[in-house]
């Protein structure tokens, strides 16, 4: 049962993520932010993870709190399940076109921690969700998965259809790298350990 409950309390958010590596898609998700709401959901569904995040934070103060503290809870959640990563794919990819715009999403569970992020947006704001954080919350979500993680934007026009298009391209590589194959004994690793 590869699951996970992770609660993080600090004095500026209060997260709570329950997680089902292997589930069906289905998500209650509950943040202060509507449209990175929107994007969690979409993480759930084209991942097939079974997710639950419920958040308070202080974006009267700003967002960044909320959303790089997503980050956090949702590496660890991912890490918990994920435990001793035993034959597992260890990693994955995908490019993900939406309309216009073309997202490309690779992850290695290497225990490595590393972002390299590259994408930019025309608008400060996409709904309510301050864009320049997306590179936070994908900052996060790697060092505390100890996982390498690339995101790249090539092209798009539309803010809202390339923050989609990551999201679901990370979907799909996050479930790619998650996926048992029951040819692979032990760890993915010629040094034996990630």
């Amino acid at each position: 049962m590869r699951k996970s409950r992770i609660t993080r309390k600090t004095n500026e958010t209060d997260i709570k993520i329950k997680l089902d590596v292997d589930g069906t898609g289905k998500s209650k998700i509950n943040t202060p932010i509507g449209f990175f709401n929107h994007m969690l959901e979409a993480f759930s569904k084209h991942g097939l993870f079974d997710l639950e995040i419920d958040v308070k934070g202080d974006i009267e103060v700003d967002q960044h709190h909320t959303v790089e503290d997503i980050g956090i809870a949702l590496g660890n959640a991912f890490l918990d399940a994920l435990d001793d990563k035993k034959g597992i794919n260890r990693s994955g990819y995908f490019v993900y076109p939406m309309d216009e715009a073309l997202a490309v999403v690779a992850i290695d569970l290497s225990g490595r921690p590393y972002l390299q992020y590259d994408a930019e947006f025309k608008r400060r704001y996409c709904g309510e969700l301050d864009t320049d954080l997306l590179h936070d919350f994908f900052e996060a979500f790697a060092v505390n998965l100890k996982a390498n993680v690339v995101v790249r934007m090539p092209y798009g026009r539309s803010d809202h259809h390339k923050i989609e298009a990551i999201f679901k391209a990370f979907a799909k590589a996050m479930k790619m790298a998650c996926e048992k194959d029951d040819r692979i004994k032990g760890v993915l690793s010629t040094k034996g350990v990630i």
